[in-house]
């Protein structure tokens, strides 16, 4: 028989439980509701809440009076920098390079050593070898004077010269970079009677690499002494050609051409000024990695919860500060060029050209495209969390 109350009993459950899902559902409902009107508010207004956002942005990355500070020391550095290297970096004549140059002594030419073996007190005496001009010609050498001659002696390439130049200055030698030849040094009479160094024979290139090994190997310590001293003169002798009116040539370009180092020399491409473009560009470099450390130190976390918002005003102050301190220096150095122009003095335009900061101004690009992506990277991500948490109601 049915059991009439027992169905009626789970019936009501039945009937209870459905109610209650009944009632979830339209809860559900009236939260979908709720949040597709508030969505419908914020995309009817997104323009507005985007705006919103990034002046939140601009706000919390905008430069203070501290970060103004930073932005004064820095410009002033750069500019400072800028004033150094360009007169540091003047060119001046052979004699007045040599004689700024520190290690430099009075030479004079007094060979009288067997060939290829000169004493330790002619090697620091004497002028180096591959400076001499004087007997040439008797050789069809054409090595000439001025960046020709240090183009086709290889004594003086920056790269080569720590080799060749170094065995030349211990043998009383010169190489040429034509066909690798080379030629004994001697001291000669000039016809006014004084005496100077002359290219007075063939020597052979091999054997001046034999006599620099043996000096190294088999000689003991006065043989070592030898070349060490060379080396020595080599280093100053490079120092006080770099700066000098014809400087040296780009490392072995001129061993290859000798006419390609001196176009390109003729461009402003040579030893000298790619010496200075690499100091100005390192040492803007160095100025900025020490604006931003010391900057970064300032970070206060109860300020910028965000690291990255702090690194944008460190960015920015990097930045502006490069920029103006490069287009500071190319107006003062067009003003200067423009004055050498029209008063007709080509050495003013010369001595205001030396002072434009190329390397700086290749920094100061290479900030602005880096600096600029990373501000925008870190705005990107600082939208994307803000929308987030405004479409979530978080």
């Amino acid at each position: 028989m049915v059991n009439y109350n027992r169905l009626k009993k789970e019936n009501a459950k039945i009937n209870e439980k459905s109610l209650v899902e009944i009632y979830g559902w339209q809860s559900d409902l009236n939260k979908i509701a709720i949040d597709a009107d508030r969505t419908a508010k914020i995309a009817k207004y997104s323009s507005a809440i985007i705006e919103d956002i990034d002046a939140q942005f601009e706000k919390a990355t905008k430069l203070n009076k501290t970060d103004i500070t930073f932005l004064l020391f820095a410009t002033a550095l750069q500019c400072i920098r800028q004033y150094i290297i360009g007169t540091i970096t003047q060119r001046v004549d052979d004699k007045t390079a040599a004689k700024n140059t520190k290690g430099h002594n009075v030479e004079h030419s007094n060979r009288v050593h067997r060939l290829y073996n000169p004493s330790i007190n002619e090697i620091i005496t004497n002028p180096v070898p591959f400076d001499a001009i004087y007997g040439g010609k008797d050789y069809g050498l054409g090595i000439g004077g001025g960046f020709t001659h240090r183009a086709k002696t290889i004594g003086h390439d920056p790269l080569l010269g720590w080799i060749f130049g170094t065995m030349n200055i211990a043998t009383s030698t010169v190489t040429v970079s034509e066909g690798l030849q080379s030629f004994h040094v001697l001291t000669g009479t000039a016809s006014n009677g004084t005496t100077r160094d002359k290219i007075s024979k063939h020597a052979d290139t091999f054997k001046i690499l034999n006599s620099c090994k043996s000096k190294l190997i088999d000689e003991g310590v006065e043989g070592k002494e030898k070349i060490g001293v060379s080396l020595m003169k080599e280093a100053i002798h490079l120092k006080s050609d770099m700066y000098s009116t014809a400087s040296l040539p780009l490392p072995i370009i001129s061993t290859i051409s000798v006419e390609s180092a001196r176009k390109l020399a003729n461009y402003g491409l040579d030893m000298g000024n790619l010496v200075k473009v690499g100091s100005q560009a390192g040492f803007a470099v160095l100025i900025n990695s020490l604006i931003g450390m010391i900057h970064g130190l300032y970070y206060d976390e109860s300020i910028y919860p965000n690291k990255n918002l702090y690194s944008v005003k460190t960015r920015k102050i990097l930045s502006y500060s490069n920029l103006i301190a490069s287009a500071s220096n190319v107006i003062a150095v067009a003003i200067a060029a423009a004055v050498g122009v029209s008063s007709g003095n080509p050495e003013v335009v010369k001595k205001s050209l030396n002072y434009l900061d190329i390397g700086g101004i290749m920094v100061t690009v290479y900030r602005v495209i880096s600096d600029r992506n990373f501000i925008c990277e870190v705005k990107k991500e600082f939208l994307e969390q803000q929308w987030y948490s405004i479409v979530l109601g978080e």
